[in-house]
């Protein structure tokens, strides 16, 4: 069997197995080949093509696949790594899956007009397993980051990529309910919150589930940490700080929640309405 061969037979057998996707791959094609080239010791930009693979290989691979369908568990937790923007990062059950879309506005200079020179203080909260922490640190080596988590297992999980990223001496991990612990004050602040709404909560597959669910639900409408997290964050904010939060999906929720509040929508690859920037100011005004 060629590599090839296996990575589509391992495709057809996440497919037919109903396995569900969003974890770092959108398909059972691109699973299948992360999950093949993971278990051959292979770089995760191999070509997929016909060189052979021998048989004890072979089963190695479909034992792995074996895995991933029974215990319905985010390939990441099986392999122990995620990527986040090319970055590696270390993540196990204890915090979520990296997948923030606020990787991307660090990655492509998207909020950099609404920094400066006197950005040097950065909060992640709700860092979980830390990838945007040290994405900002990788982004900004001037500033300072925080990364902060009510889990103090998702915080174990970050330090681990901290100390991976060699970022200890820029890279703070603070255990806080919110901003209790967080006085500031803090130039920008990073937030990909738990905002999953009942619902969504209630329709999640399987895959989801086998994640914290302290990192995913957001009450009813989903915004009970954003509501309080707007309320306790412009005096720990430094004058022309800017808040980034994401939302995900629930942009209606968002906006039925702060109908006045003027924010900026920032694009993203899965839209415009899902990671937003707001002004001190702003706040202000609720």
């Amino acid at each position: 069997m060629t590599l090839l061969d296996l990575v589509n037979a391992c495709a057809q057998r996440l497919q037919d197995a109903g396995v569900s996707f969003g974890h770092g791959t959108l398909n059972a094609h691109d699973e299948a080949a992360w999950l093949v080239l993971w278990r051959l010791g292979l770089p995760l930009d191999t070509e997929i093509d016909e060189r052979p693979v021998a048989p004890e290989q072979q089963a190695q691979v479909q034992s792995l696949i074996d895995e991933r369908i029974r215990t319905r568990k985010p390939a990441a937790y099986l392999t122990r790594e995620a990527w986040l923007q090319g970055v590696p990062f270390y993540v196990d059950e204890r915090a979520i899956v990296p997948r923030s879309l606020i990787a991307e506005v660090l990655a492509d200079g998207t909020i950099d007009a609404w920094l400066s020179d006197q950005t040097i203080r950065v909060l992640d909260l709700c860092t979980g397993n830390g990838s945007l922490a040290v994405l900002a640190a990788l982004a900004w080596p001037e500033v300072q980051v925080t990364g902060a988590d009510i889990s103090p297992d998702a915080l174990a999980v970050a330090r681990i990529n901290v100390n991976q990223h060699g970022l200890q001496d820029r890279v703070t991990l603070v255990e806080s309910d919110g901003l209790a612990q967080l006085p500031g004050p803090f130039d920008l602040i990073l937030c990909n919150p738990p905002y999953v709404c009942q619902a969504s909560m209630d329709a999640l597959p399987a895959e989801y589930r086998a994640e914290p669910e302290l990192a995913l639900a957001g009450g009813q409408d989903g915004m009970d940490f954003v509501r309080q997290l707007f309320r306790d964050a412009p005096p720990r904010m430094s004058e022309d700080a800017v808040l980034v939060l994401e939302i995900g999906n629930e942009a209606e929720h968002f906006i039925a929640a702060f109908p006045e509040l003027e924010v900026a929508w920032l694009d993203t690859s899965a839209g415009d309405d899902q990671v937003l920037l707001v002004t001190r100011d702003a706040l202000l005004t609720l």
